[in-house]
Protein backbone atom coordinates (compact mmCIF):
# COMPACT_ATOMS: atom_id res chain seq x y z
CA UNK A 1 0.00 0.00 0.00
CA UNK A 2 1.40 3.52 -1.05
CA UNK A 3 0.95 5.87 1.67
CA UNK A 4 -0.09 9.76 0.25
CA UNK A 5 2.60 12.29 1.11
CA UNK A 6 1.69 14.53 3.97
CA UNK A 7 0.51 18.36 3.27
CA UNK A 8 3.42 20.62 2.73
CA UNK A 9 1.95 23.60 3.22
CA UNK A 10 4.92 25.72 2.96
CA UNK A 11 3.40 27.70 0.83
CA UNK A 12 0.64 29.14 3.07
CA UNK A 13 4.19 31.18 4.30
CA UNK A 14 4.23 32.69 1.31
CA UNK A 15 0.81 33.83 0.41
CA UNK A 16 0.58 35.19 3.31
CA UNK A 17 3.31 37.48 3.07
CA UNK A 18 2.01 38.70 -0.19
CA UNK A 19 -1.54 39.71 1.55
CA UNK A 20 0.64 41.86 4.40
CA UNK A 21 2.46 43.24 2.10
CA UNK A 22 -0.04 44.49 -0.52
CA UNK A 23 -2.68 45.75 2.44
CA UNK A 24 0.19 47.41 4.37
CA UNK A 25 1.34 49.81 1.41
CA UNK A 26 -2.52 50.19 0.46
CA UNK A 27 -3.52 53.26 3.09
CA UNK A 28 -0.36 54.87 2.05
CA UNK A 29 -1.05 54.00 -1.87
CA UNK A 30 -4.75 55.53 -0.93
CA UNK A 31 -4.03 58.64 0.73
CA UNK A 32 -1.53 59.29 -1.98
CA UNK A 33 -4.46 59.99 -4.74
CA UNK A 34 -4.88 63.65 -4.90
CA UNK A 35 -8.31 65.04 -4.45
CA UNK A 36 -10.11 64.60 -7.88
CA UNK A 37 -7.71 62.58 -9.40
CA UNK A 38 -10.93 60.03 -10.57
CA UNK A 39 -8.33 58.07 -12.92
CA UNK A 40 -5.88 57.29 -10.65
CA UNK A 41 -8.84 56.56 -7.69
CA UNK A 42 -10.03 54.08 -10.16
CA UNK A 43 -6.91 52.58 -10.94
CA UNK A 44 -6.09 52.30 -6.92
CA UNK A 45 -9.72 50.99 -6.29
CA UNK A 46 -9.42 48.23 -8.46
CA UNK A 47 -6.12 46.63 -6.87
CA UNK A 48 -8.07 46.86 -3.65
CA UNK A 49 -10.71 45.01 -5.26
CA UNK A 50 -8.34 42.76 -6.76
CA UNK A 51 -6.33 42.26 -3.02
CA UNK A 52 -9.53 42.00 -1.18
CA UNK A 53 -11.23 39.56 -4.14
CA UNK A 54 -8.25 37.18 -3.72
CA UNK A 55 -8.42 36.97 0.18
CA UNK A 56 -12.21 36.13 0.40
CA UNK A 57 -11.25 33.29 -2.63
CA UNK A 58 -8.33 32.17 0.05
CA UNK A 59 -10.40 31.99 2.85
CA UNK A 60 -13.31 30.66 1.20
CA UNK A 61 -11.21 27.38 0.63
CA UNK A 62 -10.34 27.08 3.76
CA UNK A 63 -14.10 27.36 4.73
CA UNK A 64 -14.84 24.52 2.07
CA UNK A 65 -11.43 22.12 1.95
CA UNK A 66 -9.61 22.66 5.58
CA UNK A 67 -12.08 23.62 8.21
CA UNK A 68 -14.04 20.51 7.91
CA UNK A 69 -11.45 18.06 7.41
CA UNK A 70 -9.88 19.45 10.67
CA UNK A 71 -12.67 18.96 12.73
CA UNK A 72 -13.85 15.25 11.92
CA UNK A 73 -9.55 14.14 11.75
CA UNK A 74 -8.94 16.15 15.42
CA UNK A 75 -11.89 17.15 16.86
CA UNK A 76 -10.44 17.39 20.61
CA UNK A 77 -7.00 18.82 18.90
CA UNK A 78 -8.30 20.93 16.13
CA UNK A 79 -11.69 21.98 16.51
CA UNK A 80 -11.55 24.40 19.19
CA UNK A 81 -9.34 26.15 16.59
CA UNK A 82 -11.04 25.89 13.77
CA UNK A 83 -14.25 27.78 15.98
CA UNK A 84 -11.33 30.44 16.37
CA UNK A 85 -10.91 30.46 12.73
CA UNK A 86 -14.10 30.46 11.42
CA UNK A 87 -14.95 33.38 13.75
CA UNK A 88 -11.91 35.24 12.57
CA UNK A 89 -12.98 34.42 8.99
CA UNK A 90 -16.49 36.13 9.22
CA UNK A 91 -14.56 39.61 10.72
CA UNK A 92 -12.60 39.80 8.04
CA UNK A 93 -15.41 39.21 5.91
CA UNK A 94 -17.47 41.99 7.92
CA UNK A 95 -14.30 44.51 7.17
CA UNK A 96 -13.98 43.48 3.62
CA UNK A 97 -17.54 44.33 3.17
CA UNK A 98 -16.84 47.78 4.59
CA UNK A 99 -13.60 48.04 2.86
CA UNK A 100 -15.65 48.02 -0.66
CA UNK A 101 -18.37 50.03 0.35
CA UNK A 102 -15.46 52.86 0.63
CA UNK A 103 -13.59 52.37 -2.10
CA UNK A 104 -17.49 52.27 -4.01
CA UNK A 105 -17.85 55.93 -2.65
CA UNK A 106 -14.50 57.53 -3.43
CA UNK A 107 -14.21 56.25 -7.21
CA UNK A 108 -16.37 58.19 -8.70
CA UNK A 109 -15.39 61.72 -7.45
CA UNK A 110 -11.64 60.84 -5.43
CA UNK A 111 -12.65 63.36 -3.15
CA UNK A 112 -10.61 63.77 0.14
CA UNK A 113 -13.06 62.15 2.60
CA UNK A 114 -14.33 59.51 1.23
CA UNK A 115 -10.51 58.16 0.25
CA UNK A 116 -9.06 58.67 3.81
CA UNK A 117 -12.32 56.62 4.89
CA UNK A 118 -11.40 54.30 2.59
CA UNK A 119 -8.18 54.03 3.70
CA UNK A 120 -9.00 53.99 7.53
CA UNK A 121 -11.24 51.02 6.42
CA UNK A 122 -8.00 48.95 5.18
CA UNK A 123 -6.34 49.63 8.14
CA UNK A 124 -8.92 48.34 9.94
CA UNK A 125 -9.10 45.41 7.93
CA UNK A 126 -5.40 45.12 7.83
CA UNK A 127 -5.25 45.07 11.63
CA UNK A 128 -7.50 41.76 12.18
CA UNK A 129 -6.27 40.15 9.23
CA UNK A 130 -2.23 40.16 10.34
CA UNK A 131 -3.24 38.82 13.97
CA UNK A 132 -5.44 35.84 11.91
CA UNK A 133 -2.44 35.00 9.51
CA UNK A 134 -0.12 34.47 12.36
CA UNK A 135 -1.98 32.48 14.18
CA UNK A 136 -2.81 30.35 11.68
CA UNK A 137 0.72 30.23 10.17
CA UNK A 138 1.48 29.20 14.15
CA UNK A 139 -1.16 26.76 15.16
CA UNK A 140 -2.59 25.79 12.23
CA UNK A 141 -0.21 24.76 9.61
CA UNK A 142 1.42 22.26 11.72
CA UNK A 143 -1.99 20.58 11.98
CA UNK A 144 -2.43 20.74 8.44
CA UNK A 145 0.48 19.13 7.73
CA UNK A 146 -0.41 16.32 10.47
CA UNK A 147 -3.70 15.53 8.93
CA UNK A 148 -4.23 15.99 5.63
CA UNK A 149 -2.05 14.62 2.57
CA UNK A 150 -0.80 16.64 -0.06
CA UNK A 151 -3.25 16.34 -2.52
CA UNK A 152 -6.23 16.98 -0.37
CA UNK A 153 -4.41 20.39 1.05
CA UNK A 154 -3.94 21.43 -2.42
CA UNK A 155 -7.78 21.39 -3.20
CA UNK A 156 -8.08 25.29 -1.54
CA UNK A 157 -5.17 26.71 -2.96
CA UNK A 158 -6.71 25.21 -6.70
CA UNK A 159 -10.22 26.39 -5.78
CA UNK A 160 -9.05 29.58 -5.14
CA UNK A 161 -7.22 30.36 -8.07
CA UNK A 162 -10.24 28.91 -10.14
CA UNK A 163 -11.93 31.58 -9.17
CA UNK A 164 -9.79 34.32 -10.59
CA UNK A 165 -9.47 35.55 -14.54
CA UNK A 166 -6.49 34.46 -16.34
CA UNK A 167 -4.80 37.40 -16.61
CA UNK A 168 -5.27 38.13 -13.62
CA UNK A 169 -3.74 34.54 -11.66
CA UNK A 170 -0.17 35.74 -13.87
CA UNK A 171 -0.73 39.15 -11.73
CA UNK A 172 -1.35 37.66 -8.60
CA UNK A 173 1.27 34.52 -9.05
CA UNK A 174 3.76 37.14 -9.33
CA UNK A 175 2.76 39.11 -6.69
CA UNK A 176 2.80 35.79 -4.21
CA UNK A 177 6.27 35.24 -6.03
CA UNK A 178 7.63 38.72 -5.46
CA UNK A 179 10.66 38.87 -2.77
CA UNK A 180 10.27 35.11 -2.08
CA UNK A 181 13.03 32.92 -1.74
CA UNK A 182 14.37 30.16 -4.03
CA UNK A 183 12.28 27.73 -1.50
CA UNK A 184 9.63 29.87 -1.61
CA UNK A 185 9.19 30.02 -5.67
CA UNK A 186 9.65 26.20 -5.51
CA UNK A 187 6.87 25.76 -3.24
CA UNK A 188 4.60 28.04 -4.94
CA UNK A 189 5.36 26.55 -8.72
CA UNK A 190 5.18 23.15 -7.78
CA UNK A 191 1.44 23.69 -7.73
CA UNK A 192 1.33 24.24 -11.10
CA UNK A 193 0.97 22.11 -13.90
CA UNK A 194 4.32 20.59 -15.12
CA UNK A 195 3.81 21.65 -18.65
CA UNK A 196 3.90 25.05 -17.29
CA UNK A 197 6.44 25.27 -15.20
CA UNK A 198 9.72 26.28 -17.23
CA UNK A 199 8.24 29.18 -18.52
CA UNK A 200 5.36 30.25 -15.30
CA UNK A 201 8.08 32.22 -13.27
CA UNK A 202 9.28 34.36 -15.95
CA UNK A 203 5.90 35.42 -16.83
CA UNK A 204 4.17 35.92 -13.43
CA UNK A 205 7.35 37.84 -12.91
CA UNK A 206 6.66 40.29 -16.01
CA UNK A 207 3.01 40.23 -15.62
CA UNK A 208 3.67 42.24 -11.76
CA UNK A 209 6.47 44.23 -12.56
CA UNK A 210 4.10 45.62 -15.37
CA UNK A 211 1.54 45.89 -12.77
CA UNK A 212 3.30 47.34 -10.20
CA UNK A 213 5.12 49.85 -12.37
CA UNK A 214 1.47 51.58 -13.07
CA UNK A 215 0.03 51.03 -9.78
CA UNK A 216 3.33 51.93 -7.38
CA UNK A 217 5.73 53.84 -9.88
CA UNK A 218 8.25 51.49 -9.60
CA UNK A 219 8.62 47.27 -11.00
CA UNK A 220 10.21 47.01 -7.19
CA UNK A 221 7.65 48.54 -4.24
CA UNK A 222 9.02 48.00 -0.79
CA UNK A 223 8.95 44.28 -0.36
CA UNK A 224 7.53 44.06 3.21
CA UNK A 225 5.11 47.28 4.23
CA UNK A 226 6.16 48.84 7.63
Amino acid sequence: MTLEPHADARDMFVVHAMFRREFGLMPGLVRAVAAGDSARAALVADHVALMSEGLAAHHQGEDDHLWPVLRERCPGECAPLVVVMDNQHHAIHDRLAQVATAAQSWRPAAAAGPRDALAEAVEQLLAITRDHLALEEERVVPLIEKYLPQAEYLLAPQESQAALPPDTLLIGLGMTLYGGSQDDVDAIVGHVPAQQRPTITERASSAYAAYAEKLYGTTTPPREAS
